[in-house]
């Protein structure tokens, strides 16, 4: 598991949970490549997910560059990537809610977390 363990609260978030190791976020693209050949796939569903969150370098930081780096990762030692985005993407879903790409252009989502999702 990666995260930023270093808050308490999120101890229950995974007390009860099996897992192999506990991998500082800050610290995982070093991680992966020490241990790229034991990795069977990432399933990435993290980010920040304040949707009140208006600080957009924290949220590139977080959400679109950290996933960019992960998806860089997962390219260069063939590692299949799961990733959990987001319906904020999507805005008011005036548009829908599909990801084809005749419409990708004119998604226009409604708050900095959601275009910090829809960047990546």
């Amino acid at each position: 598991m990666v995260d930023d363990f270093s808050h308490q609260n999120k101890i229950e978030n995974y007390i009860k949970k099996e897992y192999s190791e506990l991998v500082d976020r800050n610290e995982f693209a070093g991680w992966i490549d020490e241990n790229h050949k034991l990795i069977q796939f990432i399933f990435h569903i993290g980010a920040r997910t304040d949707t009140a969150e208006f600080d957009m370098k924290l949220l590139d930081k977080l959400n679109t560059d950290y996933s960019k780096m992960v998806w860089t990762k997962c390219c260069d030692y063939g590692i299949p990537l799961i990733y959990a985005s987001s319906a904020a993407t999507y805005g008011l879903g005036e548009l829908g809610y599909s990801d084809n790409h005749e419409i990708i252009e004119k998604l226009k989502p409604l708050n900095p977390y959601g275009i910090s999702k829809n960047e990546f």
